[in-house]
């Protein structure tokens, strides 16, 4: 099944470095990867600006997918391309302003100034709540950036009234916080000011949030940990294919496997280094290791 879209061009009709031509039809060979290998191109033709800048200079055009296709976050990527036609950048403004009384670029909702409102009153960028000066807002009154909850001059927030940032309580100055009133950062309780102890394998520990973080072990099964991943038609089992039929329109299917196993795949990817890194955690317990996991290290 084929799948519409947008694609924008530098004004030499180059992406990537990668030379393109309208009415022609481009292949490649392989696997694709979001952001790594194939072309890419968005299903909405206002999310091509969250990567292009919206230039006059530059080559606009609908394009058609005709191979495998997967999409992340409002972009697509396939192995197979047609740039079917050319738009002019007045059908570019007319496509993407469909909003009433906006000043700024690609908008849905009303009376904004910034761009790629789909919310009303914001003078920021890629808000989809109402009366936010930030960008990328769900929530409403933001002052500051990528906040879902309401009235946050910080950014991230996920909570209200917060000046911090990361938090998902409210009323915090400080950072990361999931309760109430907090002026330092990390806190789940209420009106503290002193960030509170690091705990690990259930017991306080002295380290720092940085310093777990940059341990061997933590960085290696994070980067290894993986509970989902895209299966092609070709590469599915006959069992596979009877269970997820759907493959036939969507070109394979998502496999999703449950977190203890997703943690033995994890560990099994693991080098006999980043394997006793684990065991060199703070407070290791292999027993509660072993309960969250289902992996045993003994």
């Amino acid at each position: 099944m084929s799948v519409r879209g947008y694609k924008v061009f530098k004004p030499d009709w180059t992406c990537r470095d990668f030379q393109y031509e309208v009415g022609k039809t481009f292949k490649h060979e392989g696997n694709i990867e979001m952001c790594g290998a194939g072309f890419h191109f968005c299903r909405k033709l206002a999310d091509c600006f969250d990567y292009y800048e919206f230039n006059s200079n530059n080559k606009v055009a609908e394009v058609e997918a005709i191979g495998n296709v997967e999409t992340r976050d409002g972009k697509s990527v396939t192995d197979e391309i047609v740039i079917c036609k050319e738009l002019s950048w007045h059908e570019v403004l007319d496509l993407c302003n469909t909003g009433d009384c906006n000043t700024g670029n690609r908008n849905t909702g009303d009376r904004n100034t910034g761009d790629r409102n789909t919310g009303d009153w914001n003078t920021g960028n890629r808000n989809t709540g109402y009366c936010n000066t930030g960008d990328c807002n769900t929530g409403n009154w933001n002052t500051g950036n990528w906040n879902t909850g309401d009235w946050n001059t910080g950014d991230r927030n996920t909570g209200y009234c917060n000046t911090g940032n990361c938090n998902t309580g409210y009323w915090n100055t400080g950072n990361r916080n999931t309760g109430d009133w907090n002026t330092t950062n990390f806190s789940t309780g209420f009106f503290n000011s002193i960030e509170q102890p690091l705990y690990i394998f259930n017991n306080p520990t002295d380290m720092s949030r940085d310093d777990f973080n940059n341990l061997l072990a933590v960085r290696a099964m994070r980067w290894k940990y993986e509970n989902n991943w895209w299966i092609y038609s070709g590469n599915m089992t006959d069992e596979e294919k009877a269970n997820h039929p759907e493959h036939e329109t969507t070109g394979g299917y998502l496999k999703t496997v449950d977190f203890k196993t997703a943690c033995s795949l994890m560990w099994d990817n693991m080098t006999e280094e980043e394997k006793a890194s684990v065991k060199d955690i703070p407070n290791f317990d292999a027993k509660i290791f072993e309960e969250i996991t289902g992996i045993r290290v003994d």
